[in-house]
């Protein structure tokens, strides 16, 4: 589902130039769940971004469900995302004037969806909000926001599903019950499910753990929950 080949990518120019990700070679396959893990400033962020086509890289191959997305331009690369890659961010990023159902229904009435918001009702039910549907990102607790976001990502059907530190904001019990949902529909729609995290518990219940260290993949191997039970 995923392969890179050799990814080069230095972010900035001249003296405040940073090279990020130095020939990360990587494959995942359909349905796997991958934790990236390192410390701060390790280009594991980057290389999500890198897998969402939110970067550009400078040199290396970037295939993702068959498709090279070093060869698209910007709108192909935004199009091609829309229909593939659902994304899940720390921070909710919930357009705040528009109710849970409307969030939702954005990513759907952009592709020209004309049932957006059946499919964005019949969503937010899924990740638990049939009684939330009208309140607005204000009116909603973190976890409730994150829920939201999630059922964003899923609406389009993705076939890979990105979360750069989804439970980063939230308490420890939120947290839990929003690492439950993600495993819980990555299971049930067979996604692939890449996913940044500094929690270690996190990364240990993916089937496969890949530790990031400047700008390089230093391990990758099972995840210790799966290794243990191996």
């Amino acid at each position: 589902m995923i392969a890179l080949d050799h990814i080069e990518l230095t972010l900035g120019s001249g003296a405040s130039s940073v090279h990020v990700l130095k020939g990360v070679s990587l494959n995942i396959n359909a349905s796997q769940s991958v934790g990236i893990v390192g410390p701060s400033g390790s280009g594991k962020s980057t290389l999500l971004m890198v897998l969402a086509g939110l970067e550009q890289v400078d040199s290396g191959s970037v295939e993702i469900a068959g498709e090279r997305l070093e060869r698209m331009n910007e709108d192909a690369t935004a199009a091609f995302r829309g229909r593939n890659i659902g994304i899940v961010f720390q921070s909710f990023h919930l357009i705040p004037n528009m109710t849970a159902l409307e969030n939702v229904a954005v990513p759907l009435e952009l592709a020209g969806n004309p049932d957006a918001f059946a499919i964005a009702e019949r969503v937010l039910a899924a990740v638990g909000l049939a009684d939330r549907v009208t309140h607005y990102p204000g009116e909603l607790s973190g976890g409730e926001q994150q829920r939201v976001a999630i059922a964003r990502a899923l609406a389009p059907s993705p076939k890979i599903l990105i979360a750069d530190e989804p439970t980063g904001n939230l308490d420890t019990a939120t947290g839990k019950q929003i690492a439950d949902l993600l495993f819980e529909k990555q299971r049930e729609l067979g996604l692939t499910l890449v996913l940044v995290t500094h929690d270690a518990a996190l990364a240990g219940r993916c089937d496969r753990e890949i530790r990031v260290r400047s700008g390089k993949i230093e391990k990758d191997a099972d995840a210790p929950e799966l290794a243990k039970s191996a």
